[in-house]
């Protein structure tokens, strides 16, 4: 049975870590199903979030694997207990005068933002969960979506006890 894994990296920000993160999911026919990957509080280090799939065995290999690189300082699992993870997407919807409004409460209803307005579209903001994000895509269902941005998941473990400080 497949199991999703959230996994947070800090590695050292140098040219080339994430080809070789990335290389190593490739050259073992892991799927990556979502990666982000940003500067720290210390620009020397850099947090990747990855997102997984497989057995246990795959997921307990993957960790293996991660702990090995030079570049990787350490490897956490973020447990949807005691963690916070989130994601960003951008969706533009075709709008028109008749619809405008309707696809305006839909955002709001979700809390989304408005961040762009012109005749004919709009493009709407929304941070939360993979399923609030679901949520809304669905009850935007009945609209024309032109275009859908996604940033992936990203995330921090909840508390102090675990953070590592490089």
């Amino acid at each position: 049975m497949d199991n999703q894994i959230i996994l947070s990296l800090l590695v050292d920000n140098v040219a080339g870590v994430l080809s070789r993160i990335a290389g190593l999911f490739s050259r073992r026919a892991y799927n990556i199903e979502s990666l982000t990957v940003g500067e720290t509080a210390n620009p020397q280090i850099s947090r990747m979030t990855i997102v997984s799939r497989g057995d246990e065995r795959i997921l307990m290999q993957i960790m293996a694997q991660l702990r090995k690189q030079e570049d990787v300082r350490d490897v956490k699992v973020l447990y949807p207990d005691n963690s916070v993870t989130r994601e960003l997407i951008l969706v533009k919807v075709m709008a028109d005068k008749e619809n405008r409004s309707d696809i305006i409460s839909i955002a709001n209803i979700f809390r989304a933002k408005i961040i762009d307005v012109q005749k004919d579209s709009l493009i709407i903001e929304l941070t939360g969960s993979r399923p609030k994000l679901k949520a809304m895509l669905d009850m935007l269902g009945d609209y024309k979506i032109a275009e859908l941005a996604r940033t992936g998941i990203t995330g921090l473990s909840r508390g102090l006890q675990d953070v590592t400080y490089l």
